[in-house]
């Protein structure tokens, strides 16, 4: 159950997304453990329940293999900044087809990071009104500039987002911890590099995610 806090910042983000004919793309970034995927969700069920068609994906499903992935060694920060995703597939796969004049025409995945296998699924057709929410890591980067009509950053401190992952995945819960330099160091060099806090057309500080805090860019 959302508490009332998380539905009124769900239904006001709704209400923009809803009020702007121009917004098709919608990016939810953010550290990982910060909550991108559950605030994506519950974001896309906010909108179907107002009648708008949602297609939800994550470009965790867009990872290069591991080959790729580790080439810069597996503990590296700067290759988990740099080799994780595959963009030229992403782009072609998702962006084109829901951008200006696509035939809203997807495929929803490009790899399966369990089996390291490179995927190549049937095309599915989205609705002409639907939406697109896309979820995951560094979408304030260079490479996907342009690519949103609104994008949201969720705001939470390496001490919670650790915690998070611990109790999901196992991680170590100290994000000084050697084990979680690769993921912690590569995002301090996207912060760095791209300031999606800056880019983003919103922040939402979710370190408490019944009170989440939204704070709209200056040029909205």
């Amino acid at each position: 159950m959302l508490s009332a806090a998380r539905a009124l910042v769900l239904s006001e983000i709704a209400d923009a997304i809803v009020a702007d004919p121009d917004v098709v793309r919608v990016g939810v970034d953010g550290p990982d453990g910060s909550g991108k995927t559950v605030l994506a969700t519950e974001l896309a069920a906010v909108l179907r329940d107002r009648g708008r068609p949602v297609v939800h994906l994550s470009i965790d499903d867009f990872h290069h293999v591991r080959a790729i992935r580790h080439r810069r060694g597996r503990d590296s920060p700067e290759g988990f900044w740099l080799d994780s995703y595959n963009y030229d597939r992403f782009r072609a796969d998702v962006l084109e087809p829901f951008g200006p004049g696509g035939d809203r025409r997807y495929r929803p995945a490009a790899h399966d990071v369990r089996t390291d296998e490179v995927l190549t699924p049937e095309p599915r057709q989205a609705e002409r009104n639907a939406l697109l929410i896309v979820d995951g890591l560094f979408l304030h980067r260079d490479e996907l500039a342009g690519a949103w009509d609104l994008s949201l950053f969720l705001d939470v401190p390496f001490t919670e987002t650790a915690r998070r992952m611990a109790s999901r995945d196992g991680t170590p819960s100290d994000p000084g911890h050697p084990g979680m330099r690769r993921y912690v160091e590569g995002q301090r060099i996207y912060f760095t590099t791209c300031d999606p806090q800056r880019r983003a057309g919103a922040v939402i500080g979710n370190a408490d995610p019944d009170h989440p805090v939204l704070t709209w860019s200056a040029g909205r």
